[in-house]
């Protein structure tokens, strides 16, 4: 983001300044819209558009739809702009122009690398001003050159404010830096990111190709499980699938959840984005295990076989058994005395992880002991940093310190993961899947109150497949106060979750643009869009990437503004490319029309397994639990006659031999299977995805939309085969259907 005097068109998805004197223009109107008992409506637009709140919206029928009033003036006060009456508007609109002259310095300057970015600094009118840049790490200090530019002083609250303005040094190195602005007896500092024009990670595979497995992790035992897959799994499913030729291995989002059963089943609603899901710990991996006196060894391996007869069942996972089990296994290896090396390396890795994991930690602790919904988590006195907060943390030190340890534990046993996919011959290894949010109830809503909006929910508008919306109970990130923390919690939580991998997917990325916010009382579709500055939120995401060496695969599916997806590979971020869902009009898209910056599969975790896929199976599913709009026999009609167009394709192409429906009497589910993923072969896209549940013959859907656990198991469905019998990774070496597909993948896409 470029600060700048200079008069300039908005960007796409910006704010814009609102226009000088909106009062006076507009007095008239104002007074006689709120005489008949309303707010002027062109006042209330002028202040949503400089508050970046977009007042209507493209619906899925094309066409546009003007969000209501009400809603505009409760996305302003989730903003903490109150438009209640026109005097608020008026006031809050000459507040809008007023405010970025208050201060000395932006609350955040991220600039791209090479290219020229000027700062504003604000001083009283006549002064001398100037700026200064720390490198980061102490790597020196840099001088700023003020420039010539004349702008008019502003009358602040009674005092003339100019403004100076400075050009930063071009040859900035990449990183998180401070700007000091200093003028007489005034200084500031504010957070200075020079982030890559262009992610360059994904180079490689513009040279050469590749492939990877994606899987539900927790869903992937094996004969040494705990009745739910771990990290111990994922390393050995990096070093088989790396030993065929893959290039990394794409797992659901591994954030942490409760600290303490019932957990949530969705990894897609985690407590916090930052921080590890213990429950994928592998027991026998803590070296600590070697030095438990037999006695509490002896505990453990019960503990163990209490839950190894969850591995046999085939219909449900059992999180919360399961948990209960490695929690009391691990606090009695927490409690093991430490070499000094281990504990060297604890301390260590706390001390890197900071105040936020001491933070993650105290929530942990207490969330042992109290309800979601207990008055605690809301009541002011007992904030962070609060004096009841910080007695709590002396209270319950232990436990804080057991919380820090299981992090640890999954730090290390990520890196072993890692370290097993790269040696594989993995060029990527672990591919780390982002969550869009957290619950109102979890850590992240009370560690990072300050910079989310917690009186609105993040959803999606009506569309054909929800035509209610949707509302995914998620706070979101506030843009003004997540600028004023200088994105250090968006940072962090990038730095952490690429610490141990080689990329990481964004779900819906298109929220770092825009998203949809549903203020608390009104129905999903009752939203607006808040714009957010997504030439920061990007250049962060490719800078943390670019240190971490990984590459960054944009969930980019749904309703989007169509140069987000140009502007995301002008960047060097991946776009996703689902094969049911590239069409050409109404055929099915054409494999070398595909795009090249992406990440091609031929299914996602929101539909059901290829197998499934192509027996109907979702159709009767959503049939039998109420979820159709019209008849089942409809329903199964159209997807049979979209399913007949792939078919076709497929024939066209060589893939299956000429035919009926289905391929022909000649083709079996499986050719058909392995013929879809040779399609794809055939796209410029520079990966391809192979899901797991497509490689064994799975049917069952991971989660079925607009359901509840009550309907449906969402997120608890365990690995399985056309037999519906579990399928273990001890099994796979010798799973015929496994290796004829990802040896197919591998010899199509390198002979």
């Amino acid at each position: 983001m470029t600060a700048s005097d200079q008069q300039h068109a908005p960007r796409p998805g910006m704010p814009v300044d609102p226009p000088n004197g909106p009062a006076g223009a507009r007095g008239s109107a104002a007074q006689d819209a709120e005489a008949r008992g309303g707010v002027d409506p062109h006042l209330l637009q002028q202040l949503a558009d400089a508050h970046g709140v977009g007042t209507s919206f493209q619906g899925w029928d094309g066409l546009p739809h003007a969000v209501a009033e009400e809603t505009l003036i409760k996305v302003l006060a989730a903003l903490g702009v109150q438009a209640h009456t026109n005097q608020q508007i008026q006031a809050a609109l000459a507040e809008a122009e007023l405010a970025p002259w208050r201060r000395m310095l932006p609350p955040a300057v991220v600039i791209q690398q090479g290219e020229p970015a000027q700062v504003p600094v604000h001083v009283r009118d006549g002064a001398t001003a100037y700026l200064t840049i720390s490198l980061e790490g102490g790597a020196g200090t840099r001088k700023a050159v003020q420039q010539d530019v004349l702008m008019q002083p502003r009358d602040v609250d009674g005092v003339s404010v100019g403004r100076a303005t400075f050009a930063l040094p071009q040859d900035l190195p990449l990183g998180w830096h401070t700007l000091h602005a200093e003028s007489e007896s005034t200084r500031a500092s504010t957070t200075l990111v020079v982030v890559p024009a262009k992610l360059e990670t994904a180079k490689g595979l513009e040279k050469r190709r590749g492939w990877g497995l994606a899987t539900q992790l927790y869903s992937v035992r094996s004969k040494r499980s705990w009745g739910i897959g771990d990290f111990a799994d994922l390393a050995d499913l990096a070093a088989l699938s790396g030993a065929r030729g893959a290039d990394y291995v794409l797992v659901n989002p591994l954030h942490a959840a409760e600290p303490v059963p019932p957990v949530q089943p969705s990894p897609y609603s985690p407590s916090t984005r930052r921080f590890f899901n213990p429950l994928y710990i592998r027991i026998e991996a803590i070296p600590e295990l070697a030095y438990l006196k037999p006695r509490k060894r002896a505990l453990v391996e019960r503990l163990h076989e209490e839950v190894a007869g969850l591995n046999k069942d085939a219909n449900r996972l059992d999180r919360d058994a399961v948990y209960a089990a490695k929690l009391q296994a691990l606090e009695l290896l927490y409690h093991t005395r430490r070499s000094p090396a281990r504990q060297a390396a604890f301390d260590d890795f706390c001390r890197i992880s900071g105040s936020g994991l001491d933070d993650f930690a105290l929530w942990s602790a207490i969330r042992e002991d109290l309800a979601p919904d207990d008055p605690l988590w809301k009541d002011p006195a007992c904030a962070l940093g609060t004096t009841e907060a910080e007695a709590l943390r002396e209270k319950l030190a232990d436990r804080i310190g057991f919380h820090r340890w299981l992090q640890w534990i999954c730090d290390e046993q990520l890196e072993d993961a890692q370290r097993t996919a790269l040696r594989s011959g993995m060029r990527l290894g672990v591919v780390h899947d982002l969550a869009v949010g957290v619950d109102h109830s979890s850590a992240d809503a009370w560690t990072l109150h300050d910079v989310l909006a917690p009186a609105t929910s993040v959803g999606a508008p009506p569309d054909m497949y929800n035509q209610q919306g949707q509302d995914w109970g998620q706070p979101p990130w506030h843009p003004a106060r997540l600028a004023e923390a200088g994105y250090a919690p968006f940072r962090n939580m990038l730095a952490t979750v690429l610490r141990h991998a080689g990329g990481i997917r964004v779900d819906h990325i298109l929220g770092l643009f825009r998203l949809w916010w549903i203020p608390v009382g009104n129905a999903p579709g009752d939203g607006a869009y808040v714009r957010y500055d997504h030439e920061a939120l990007i250049g962060i995401l490719a800078l943390e990437a670019h240190r971490a060496g990984a590459v960054v695969i944009g969930e980019d599916l749904g309703t989007f503004e169509p140069w987000v997806r140009d502007y995301l590979a002008a960047r060097g971020i991946m776009g996703t490319s689902i094969l049911w869902f590239e069409y050409d009009g109404d055929s099915p898209l054409a494999p070398e029309k595909y795009r090249t910056q992406a990440l091609a599969s031929v299914n996602t975790h929101d539909l059901p397994p290829t197998a499934g896929y192509l027996a109907g199976d979702h159709v009767a599913l959503r049939s039998r639990l109420g979820l159709l709009e019209r008849s089942e026999a409809e329903e199964r009609a159209e997807h049979n006659a979209s399913l007949e167009k792939m078919l076709a394709l497929l024939r066209e192409r060589g893939y299956l031999p000429d035919g009926g429906a289905g391929g022909g009497p000649s083709a079996s589910e499986e050719q058909t299977i392995e013929a879809l993923h040779l399609l794809l072969t055939q796209t410029p896209s520079v990966l391809l995805g192979v899901a797991l549940v497509d490689a064994v013959g799975e049917r069952r859907v991971q989660n079925q939309p607009g359901t509840t656990e009550a309907l449906y198991p969402n997120w608890q469905v365990p690995l399985g085969g056309p037999d519906g019998r579990p399928v273990f990774l001890d099994d796979l070496p010798a799973n015929a259907r496994f290796n004829t597909l990802l040896a197919a993948v591998e010899e199509a896409l390198h002979p």
